[in-house]
């Protein structure tokens, strides 16, 4: 039998919404395209990172601490919307998900559901354990989890170092909803914190992070495609298209990995990413990719700290800019982008981990 897992009685633990001196900074800073306004939608969801959208409207937010949240908005209402913490007290629940009425949260080691949850935000029933297996190691342990087209959750084991060669790390795994059928997806993945489906192909598009300290501008970050299973995408021994590593570039060859899709730039850490599903922004922006650039820590002049465009032709990538940018101002972090989502209105929220913020990205023609 599943033992329970107990959560934060949601009426006990709801807030109103109380304006951030952080996300003030960020919002007086911020560069959009003509037409574009950055908005705060919700700004006291303290280290905001993964966002999951519920069948009825409810925003679940993952974080690196140990707090999971709920956002209740009331459409066409002025009203801030309403921050309860469904659960607390767990080992880095980075990675949401919602599926059939549930709630997947991912811990380092561990995924949780909680069923029915929309139904029940002000007395969370305790969560059934889905699965607890997972490595328990910290170093890229916080997970971003998603469920693909064909049904099954798609769990990512990112690298338990900067660079090191252990099997059965670096890999995307997929798994059944139950938690039974655990597979490798895909290998050569150092670190990835993002990724989604193309909404016609039903392709996997992933971000990847690069290895450190090898200098300010090698090796990129990246987006990768994965056409199908068993792709290798290089790490340890290879990096962006062609970096051999210098210590584990003996271990297999450049020229037979699944090269990235497009290089990003060198330390940008790239986290969520997805395709603009909606009908709000102009047609020119409708089916390309955008990232989130959490921001470079290891650089002398810091990079990153944007949304970023990707605009396709097919499955190829034939421009890469910044879109939103400001969230840092000259070398001074302002803001640190995490996860994106595309809402039924067409409006685009946008996680910031540092400000403890969720953004609203909104297009009207004429605004200037």
């Amino acid at each position: 039998m599943r033992r329970a897992v107990f959560a934060c009685l949601a009426s006990l633990c709801a807030s109103s919404t109380i304006a951030s001196p952080a996300t003030d900074k960020v919002i007086a800073n911020i560069q959009a395209p003509a037409g574009f306004k950055l908005e705060v939608f919700a700004d006291n969801v303290p280290g905001a990172r993964s966002m999951a959208l519920g069948q009825k409207g409810t925003l679940f937010v993952g974080t690196r601490k140990d707090t999971v949240y709920a956002v209740s908005a009331t459409s066409g209402s002025s009203e801030p919307p309403i921050v309860r913490v469904v659960a607390n007290k767990l080992n880095m629940p980075n990675g949401v998900a919602f599926r059939d009425g549930a709630l997947y949260v991912a811990e380092i080691n561990r995924i949780l559901r909680f069923d029915g949850i929309e139904s029940s935000l002000d007395s969370i029933e305790p969560a059934k354990l889905v699965r607890e297996d997972l490595p328990k190691d910290r170093h890229h342990g916080w997970r971003y989890i998603a469920f693909g087209p064909d049904g099954k959750l798609y769990v990512p084991i990112g690298s338990p170092c900067n660079v090191c060669n252990e099997p059965n790390y670096g890999v995307i795994a997929r798994m059944n909803a139950d938690g039974s059928g655990h597979e490798i997806f895909a290998r050569g993945v150092r670190n990835t914190v993002g990724f989604t489906w193309h909404p016609t192909t039903k392709q996997l598009w992933f971000t990847d992070n690069g290895r450190d300290y090898l200098g300010d501008d090698v090796p990129p970050c990246e987006l990768n495609l994965a056409t199908r299973a068993g792709l290798d995408f290089g790490f340890p021994y290879c990096h962006g298209k062609d970096i051999k590593d210098p210590e584990f570039g003996n271990l297999g060859d450049c020229a037979k990995i699944t090269p990235p899709a497009q290089l990003l730039g060198a330390h940008v850490a790239p986290l969520g990413v997805k395709f603009y599903t909606g009908n709000a922004f102009p047609q020119v922006y409708r089916g390309q990719i955008f990232i989130a650039e959490h921001g470079s820590w290891n650089r002398s002049k810091k990079n990153g700290y944007r949304i970023s465009r990707i605009k396709l032709k097919g499955n190829e990538v034939i421009d890469y800019q910044p879109f939103v940018v400001g969230f840092k101002d000259g070398e001074e972090t302002l803001g640190r982008p995490v996860d994106l989502l595309v809402m039924e209105d067409g409006s685009m929220l946008i996680s910031d981990d540092q400000a403890g913020a969720i953004y609203r990205l909104t297009y009207q023609e004429g605004r200037g």
